[in-house]
């Protein structure tokens, strides 16, 4: 959820990472211009192997102290074995979500994911019928938002958490103050769920386990949905699940209504919905006076926003609903959240038996 509170991105945005770093490839000609040196040289120029003591630990370790009750010494400790990262400070700087939709959607959209997607359904058949009924949330979509973050739990993450947040925390100005707070949550949750800081891993901003939560949002939505007495994100796909669709529920997720609906548009009126943002704008039954035509819409007076994503021809249009936004909760982005609507629909299409 890296997305989540704050839009934190997962393994979903570093895996588009790799796959932009893999295209960027065919681009290297340029550095004769110096376009891609002066950007690396720039993240490069304000690391160092570790943060500073007296700037960096020791004012932040007296917050700790004097919030959380923390022994100033053992965290002190702590604190001296983080390493600055570069290829997090790299990493960050390349927004995922800047490429277009017919380049991101092939990456989640797969055989694979679909396949997967099915067979995990299947194996948590009963913990995801209970999910939808205690939340609300349909299942296909409790599957899509996991596969999208980790593959179904397989792909969590390769950084250390701890590092990455006080990279972010102290060498990413941008965004220091969220990044900073995440390190406080993260160490406050370590130290009420038993955590080693040392040994947690996942996304390069911080997201960790099945679902890939922030440390805030692990501590605010997580559930042990098994009953253990242990909210176990981590290997626990039981509790992922559960954590998963509480999320969407707290976050506005209506039972039994749609997510999307297809639309066309015409003339320039329209333009000015799309610059309304994502959250639910405009009764859909009023879209049409911006030159939009909703299909499937019979009688709909929800509210929406105009959602409009580029494919290599032209322009798709779609009106997000109240849960699609929903699902842009756990990623601030409509990319992110149509590629979790379709992978739904495929693998639910799949799971039911459902041909096309």
């Amino acid at each position: 959820m890296n997305r989540k509170v704050a839009s934190a991105p997962g393994n979903a945005s570093k895996r588009v990472s790799r796959w932009f770093r893999r295209t960027r490839q065919s681009l290297l000609w340029l550095g004769s211009l110096g376009l891609l040196a002066c950007s690396g040289a720039a993240v490069q120029s304000h690391t160092s192997e570790q943060l500073d003591r007296d700037s960096e630990i020791a004012p932040f370790v007296t917050e700790m102290v004097s919030r959380h009750g923390f022994e100033r010494a053992s965290l002190e400790r702590t604190l001296a074995t983080v390493r600055v990262r570069p290829e997090v400070l790299e990493a960050i700087a390349r927004p995922a979500e800047s490429l277009d939709w017919y380049q991101y959607h092939p990456i989640f959209l797969t055989e694979t994911r679909i396949s997967k997607g099915e067979a995990f359904w299947r194996v948590h058949e009963e913990t995801l019928s209970r999910a939808s009924r205690e939340y609300g949330v349909s299942p296909e979509i409790i599957v899509a938002i996991i596969g999208v973050e980790t593959l179904y739990g397989t792909r969590r993450g390769r950084h250390l958490v701890l590092d990455s947040l006080a990279t972010l925390a102290f060498r990413y100005p941008k965004r220091s103050k969220f990044f900073r707070s995440e390190l406080e949550q993260f160490l406050v949750l370590a130290r009420q769920e038993n955590f080693d800081v040392g040994q947690i891993k996942g996304s390069y901003a911080g997201a960790m386990g099945i679902p890939q939560f922030i440390s805030s949002s692990y501590r605010r939505y997580a559930v042990d949905f098994d009953g253990d007495g242990i909210r176990d994100l981590m290997n626990n796909p039981v509790d992922a699940i559960g954590s998963v669709a509480n999320y969407l529920k707290v976050h506005g997720w209506r039972p039994g209504e749609a997510i999307a609906l297809p639309a066309s548009v015409t003339g320039s009126e329209y333009k000015a919905l799309v610059k309304k943002g994502l959250k639910p704008h405009t009764p859909v039954s009023d879209m049409h006076n911006f030159g939009v035509v909703v299909l499937y819409a019979s009688g709909n007076d929800s509210r929406g926003a105009l959602i409009e994503l580029t494919n290599k021809e032209d322009m798709e249009h779609w009106v997000g609903l109240q849960n699609f936004y929903a699902i842009t909760r756990y990623n601030h982005s409509s990319l992110y959240a149509m590629a979790v609507f379709q992978l739904g629909r495929a693998i639910g299409k799949r799971y039911h038996g459902v041909e096309g």
